[in-house]
This record gives C-alpha cells, structure tokens and sequence, in this order.
C-alpha cells in the first residue's frame, strides 16, 4: 500500500530556483541601489569620473607603450638585417630578391607578425636595383594592414631616406 503522508524531502530544482532567485533579486537590489546613488550623490558621480579618467589615461599610456615598442622593434630588425649585410653578386642577388618577396607575400597571407613581412620586403628593396620602382609595386600589390601595425611600404618607405 502506498503511503498517502506528504513526503518532507524539499527537490533539488526547487532550492536551485530558490537560490537562482536570491542571487538575481540581490543582483537587481544593487543595481537599483548603484543607480539611486549615481543619480543623487554629487561625490559619488565625482569618484566615478576620475575611476573613468583614470582608465582612459592608462589606456592611452599603454596605446603609446605599445606604439613605441613597436617602432623599437622595426628599429632593431632592420638594423639587424643591414648587419647582416646583402649579397652582391648578381645571381645571388636575384636569388634572394625572389626568396624575400616569396616570404613576405606568405607572411602577409597567413597573417604573421606584419614587421617580419615588411622586414622580408625591406630585405629585397635593399637589393633591387630601382627601388622607388619597387616601392610602386608593393604599393599596389602587398595587402594593407588595417591594424595599429604599419604596412610594409609605410615602414619602408621611410628608411630609404
């Protein structure tokens, strides 16, 4: 026979709703609570415009890190390429002018790092007998970067100078 006394076992689903509940309506209360604040306390908005300007300083701090880090980079490889030096035969020359564009076209396919792809451009600039001509040419064909990263005859064209 079957018992017809209420069971006194509360279901798992119903303290999982309970507690879903709380942690909402105490999530709803602070929101209700920081909005009143913002509103009314004069101090209070104060202290969230200078928290607010002091995020974007650092942010723009660290935009600037960056750019510099990056300019350092593209310094440093392409001193490190004059250091390696070039060939000067002519068929080594035309050798390696075919290899660098080759790595360079490939870097900028797969999205490598875009200072390797322009270091590879600069590296066959360096050895191409006309390289205002070159230039014209990766103007038109080398994909631009769109990103804080330069394109490779915004970082090249430069360094002839």
């Amino acid at each position: 026979m079957a018992s017809t006394i209420p069971s006194q076992q509360i279901s798992t689903s119903t303290i999982l709703l309970a507690a879903g509940s709380t942690i909402a309506a105490g999530a709803l209360a602070y929101a209700v609570y920081f909005d009143h604040r913002r509103r009314t306390d004069a101090s209070f908005r104060k202290s969230l415009k200078k928290q607010q300007k002091q995020i974007s300083k650092a942010q723009e701090a660290e935009a600037k890190q960056a750019e510099r880090g990056q300019k350092d980079k593209i310094r440093r490889v392409v001193e490190e390429a004059n250091d390696e030096g070039f060939p000067r035969d002519p068929e080594e020359t035309e050798g390696y002018f075919m290899q660098e564009v080759a790595r360079g076209e490939g870097m900028c396919q797969d999205g490598s790092d875009p200072v390797d792809a322009a270091l590879c451009f600069y590296k066959a600039l360096k050895v191409y007998p006309q390289p205002r001509e070159l230039i014209s040419i990766y103007d038109k064909t080398v994909p631009k970067v769109r990103s804080s990263s330069l394109s490779p005859p915004a970082v090249i064209g430069p360094l002839l100078l």
